[in-house]
């Protein structure tokens, strides 16, 4: 039995359940979102899963029947299957409500989210789970949200525990879902293969009702091979062999199930020479690894996608320093037109904060040249960080520390 590792979203949970009558956590299958409300919860809550059919049906034939017969608190898993539930817990709040009767999870952020905003404006706070993250994994229940100031870095210094290069090639190709994560002897090939062909194609049916699953798996390897790159729609369709409306409806279904982040370019209103296109991030790393087939840690480390599945990585690891903590995340990437780009922006009070992803040992001044181009703008930047495998937190240069990758 996989063990179960504390959450950080467990604080902010537990903060907005004595303020908003219904929680509302989204995030992909198997991230863990039932069991960490199940472990927040104790005995105190009654569970029901809309993935049984027979509670299903009564939910959408009878939604009304199914909440007198199951009352609050009450737990709801996989809420996306039932929207009809949604208006009936609107007047049952509005009713009797109380701090934290309904608690949900859902599967597909952006489709669920639609029926929410419509019925439970006011009454929900959303929160979203991604798989475990470096700080989890190492038993820091208390991880602040990724920024390169002195003050945070530092303590993420005494917090994180270092790693070996292929002790981080081992986390990454194994991922971040708990149950490979978590169990060594769980068979990491067996489990993503299980993962696709079970979870991947039944939401798939329910959101797209896609005909040629073989076409849709190709595409969901296509998309696996270009994490970390800029989104070309039209190549994305071309390689697959579908049309590039299909191919953004599919993205837009990976997006929905919280498979892939699709990462915003920085605007600035002083430039009109900056990229409109968004850049293509899975959001757990063991997947991406299996659909490109990468067979060990070994030959992913040594591999052509090495550095991209290692940007990935962290650009998972600070979303979800933001997401575990109850924050948006203000994360964007620059390009401009004379293709200077910086891998990350991180944004707070109008302050840039630019992040480059590097895996290097022997980081240099090179690294940080883009970072000038924010402040050719007269934009405010503030301490920057090449994120790569150094040993330990150094300056790099003025405003700008090398810092290990194993301390996201």
């Amino acid at each position: 039995m996989t063990r179960y590792l504390p959450r950080t979203l467990e604080t902010f949970l537990t903060k907005a359940s004595r303020r908003f009558p219904v929680l509302l956590v989204t995030g992909a299958r198997q991230v863990g979102k039932t069991t960490l409300f199940k472990h927040a919860a104790g005995q105190r809550r009654r569970v029901i899963t809309l993935d049984d059919p027979m509670v299903l049906a009564l939910a959408r034939q009878e939604p009304a029947l199914l909440l007198s017969r199951f009352k609050p608190p009450l737990l709801i898993d996989e809420i996306q299957y039932a929207p009809e539930l949604l208006a009936h817990i609107k007047m049952h709040v509005d009713d009797q409500g109380k701090p934290g009767d309904f608690w949900l999870t859902g599967s597909q952020h952006f489709h669920l989210m639609r029926n929410v905003s419509e019925s439970l404006a006011g009454r929900v706070a959303v929160l979203r789970l991604l798989g475990l993250s470096r700080a989890e994994l190492q038993g820091v229940k208390s991880a602040l949200p990724f920024l390169p100031e002195p003050k945070a870095v530092n303590q993420r210094a005494r917090q994180a525990r270092p790693m070996s290069l292929m002790e981080l090639y081992n986390l990454i190709w194994r991922g971040s879902f708990p149950m490979p994560a978590l169990d060594p002897k769980m068979d990491r090939d067996l489990f993503y293969g299980s993962y696709v062909q079970t979870y991947l194609k039944r939401d798939v049916r329910d959101l797209a009702q896609v005909g040629d699953e073989l076409a849709f798996t190709k595409f969901l390897r296509a998309c696996a091979a270009r994490t970390a790159q800029m989104l070309n729609l039209s190549d994305l369709a071309r390689d697959v062999g579908v049309a590039t409306n299909t191919a953004k409806r599919w993205l837009s279904i990976l997006e929905a199930s919280g498979l892939v982040y699709l990462l915003e370019p920085f605007y600035s209103s002083r430039s009109k020479r900056l990229t409109k296109t968004q850049k293509l991030y899975f959001l757990d790393t063991g997947l991406a690894a299996y659909l490109t087939a990468w067979s060990s840690p070994e030959t992913l480390e040594a591999g052509a996608m090495s550095g991209a599945v290692l940007e990935t990585w962290v650009v998972a690891e600070v979303l979800k320093s933001y997401w575990h903590n109850g924050l948006e995340a203000p994360l964007f990437y620059y390009r401009d037109k004379d293709k200077r780009e910086i891998d990350l922006l991180l944004v707070k009070d109008q302050v840039l904060f630019p992040v480059e992803i590097r895996k290097t040992a022997g980081p240099g001044k090179g690294d940080t040249r883009n970072f000038s181009a924010l402040k050719a703008q007269g934009l405010q930047v503030g301490p920057g960080a090449v994120l790569c495998l150094v040993e330990q937190h150094m300056p790099l240069a003025k405003g700008v520390d090398a810092i290990p990758v194993w301390m996201v």
